[in-house]
């Protein structure tokens, strides 16, 4: 298993509980130091129910059910207040938001609870394949042979690279500035914003007493800022905003909790697969966060995944194509949405929002 996020540990879980020996290797020194805030609609919570997780989850996190919409006035009026559909099932919350770090400490601690002998700090160097297996050289100069290797190592996957195969990442013409910060009473929920200065101010709350918050422009260089420059803009942005971004913009003061990153986004025609080396999560397909569904999609790619391989005794070519055939039109339909309403926002129009999430969710209540 390469890469240790959402998906790749996910994989490596449900195999080892299945009884595979798995190993999986993670070229960052610590899966959960950075990060800001991740929302995690009922889909994702499925599969997180499904690896074992979600009691832990669902202590550490901010379960909500709702959705506002509201206006880039002075009192940032609310507009709509929306049922979000609970995609996972009506046993769990539709959405739940969290801290980035969090997630990715318990699922790799679950990984290794169920056996799974984990390796941070350290990549491959090769892969070497024919018909009964994988031979994978080590950076440390270790090898080791491998009956499937799962690229799950994120949207510029070293994994995709190392199969040759050609993938064009654009860039959707949008950044987005994020803030960890502590939540106000008056954050119950994620309420998005549309218009004003920028495209979309919105927040998720991630527990009791943290949120991340949001702010959506043109994609533009900001690297040569520094980090107090960054908190500038992000609070000069926010000041647009009213009603709970009031209480929001008084938290924002500490510069180590800003980022900043442009909407990126690609989809690899199926199959997903080379010989025994497959790709899922963000290395097949990685969307804009404006539907909040990269990790679930990526989660719904492990759970399939595994299902498959558990099922099977050899990897053939009718498993390739039922994995494709469940996975790749499901997630086209969610890259495709998440760019449509990038297009919208883009071009100032007023596309029918409220009614492509509903088309989304509707597809998604269904399991992959």
């Amino acid at each position: 298993m390469v890469g240790g996020g959402a998906a790749g540990a996910a994989v490596a879980t449900l195999l080892a509980e299945g009884g595979v020996a798995v190993e999986l290797i993670d070229i960052k020194p610590d899966i959960g130091a950075l990060g800001s805030g991740i929302t995690l609609q009922g889909n994702a919570l499925r599969v997180l129910r499904e690896v074992g997780v979600w009691d832990e989850i669902s202590r550490r996190g901010y379960a909500f059910d709702t959705l506002g919409l509201r206006a880039p006035d002075p009192n940032g009026t609310l507009i709509a207040e929306l049922d979000d559909i609970r995609t996972g099932g009506e046993d769990l919350p539709a959405t739940l938001g969290m801290y980035r770090p969090d997630l990715a400490r318990i699922m790799v601690a679950r990984a290794e609870a169920a056996g799974v002998k984990v390796r941070f700090g350290t990549t491959y160097t090769a892969l070497d394949q024919d018909g009964d297996g994988v031979s994978v050289t080590f950076a440390d100069g270790t090898a080791g042979d491998y009956d499937l290797v799962v690229g799950a190592d994120g949207i510029r996957s070293w994994t995709r690279r190392t199969l040759g195969i050609p993938l064009e990442t654009a860039n959707v013409g949008m950044g987005i500035w994020r803030a960890f910060t502590s939540r106000p009473a008056s954050v119950t929920r994620t309420d998005l914003y549309y218009g004003g200065p920028s495209y979309i101010a919105g927040y998720c709350p991630t527990g009791e007493n943290t949120l991340y918050a949001y702010l959506v422009e043109d994609a533009q260089d900001r690297s040569t800022l520094t980090p107090d420059e960054c908190l500038d803009v992000m609070r000069s942005l926010a000041g647009a905003y009213h009603g709970p971004w009031d209480d929001i913009r008084e938290t924002l003061t500490d510069p180590s909790r800003i980022n900043y990153t442009w909407f990126e986004s690609h989809l690899l025609d199926g199959p997903w697969h080379r010989g025994r080396v497959v790709l899922i999560g963000d290395a097949a397909h990685a969307c804009p966060p404006t539907l909040a569904q990269g990790a679930a999609q990526a989660l719904e790619d492990a759970s399939v995944l595994a299902e498959l391989l558990l099922r099977e005794s050899v990897l053939s070519d009718e498993l390739w194509q039922e994995f494709t055939g469940r996975r790749f039109e499901r997630a086209k339909t969610v890259v495709e949405g998440s760019l449509q309403l990038c297009r919208w926002l883009l071009a100032h129009e007023r596309g029918d929002v409220p009614g492509l999430m509903g088309r989304i969710s509707h597809l998604l209540m269904n399991p992959a």
